[in-house]
């Protein structure tokens, strides 16, 4: 059940050609998700709340995502965690991101300054008390802009079945390189009804958490919100899967080919 939140922002990351077009989302947009371990027992929830407000003289995007356990599972590994993103409303080029997990224990509280001009992360760990400055590679991004700024710049008609797309993230203390595979169209079955879906396969890195390389599957809804639908991940023990529960808030129509 570690990095709940994490599966469900950072595996969504995805990279390639950007032309400008009709925002995808808007202030007031808000996701949950449900999480069930080896597709019966409930783990957890997880949603995603997009606001805007100002942060230094400029226009803004809050997102506040957050990640917890319930039932059986909370009582033997809890979890709680609080992602923040503040980016520009309109690059969606971030300027400040947070990390406050609590996760069995495991606790960090990382607040990350970004100096997109010069290409710079200032990190100051909270719990450790101490402060650090990295390079980063030009554009970079944290791993809740990320999915905001694929959103609005993926072009999915362009795709092929095979086409690998990627993303540089900045995450603690590192740069973060992320490759995901195209692998088609699947109409999916939700709590919503059946729904057009794009199919993707992450690259994550093989061992105590995930099985192999390509452990992860993700299901993207076939329309201008592109939402995440599913999140499946097969771990090291067991599998994790997530899915759309509520929304509200959505910019566009949500397509459903078959009403439940």
């Amino acid at each position: 059940m570690k990095r709940i939140l994490l599966i469900c922002i950072a595996i969504v990351s995805m990279q390639t050609a950007f032309a400008q077009k009709e925002s995808a989302f808007d202030t007031g947009e808000w996701f949950k998700f449900k999480m069930s371990y080896s597709n019966w027992l409930k783990a957890g929830n997880a949603t995603l709340t997009v606001k805007e407000t100002q942060l230094d003289n400029k226009d803004v995007f809050h997102v506040v995502g957050k990640g917890w356990t319930t039932g059986m599972i909370k009582w033997f590994f809890k979890v709680k965690d609080r992602y923040e993103s503040y980016f520009d409303k309109k690059t969606i080029m971030p300027y400040k991101f947070i990390r406050n997990i609590d996760e069995g224990g495991h606790t960090k509280d990382i607040e990350i300054d970004f100096d997109q001009k010069n290409n710079k992360a200032h990190v100051n760990n909270k719990k450790h008390n101490t402060l650090k400055v990295f390079d980063t590679p030009p554009n970079i991004q944290d791993m809740v802009s990320t999915f905001y700024y694929l959103r609005n710049n993926l072009e999915t008609k362009t795709l092929k079945v095979g086409d690998e797309v990627r993303v540089d993230m900045f995450f603690d203390e590192e740069n973060y390189g992320f490759k995901l595979k195209y692998l088609g169209e699947e109409i999916i079955d939700t709590d919503f009804g059946e729904i057009e879906s794009l199919k993707f396969r992450p690259y994550v890195m093989a061992g105590r958490v995930f099985k192999e390389e390509e452990s992860l599957t993700l299901w993207v809804s076939k329309d201008k919100n592109k939402v995440p639908l599913r999140i499946k991940a097969d771990l090291a023990v067991g599998s994790l899967r997530a899915d759309l529960e509520a929304f509200k808030g959505l910019k566009h129509p949500f397509k459903i080919v078959v009403n439940n």
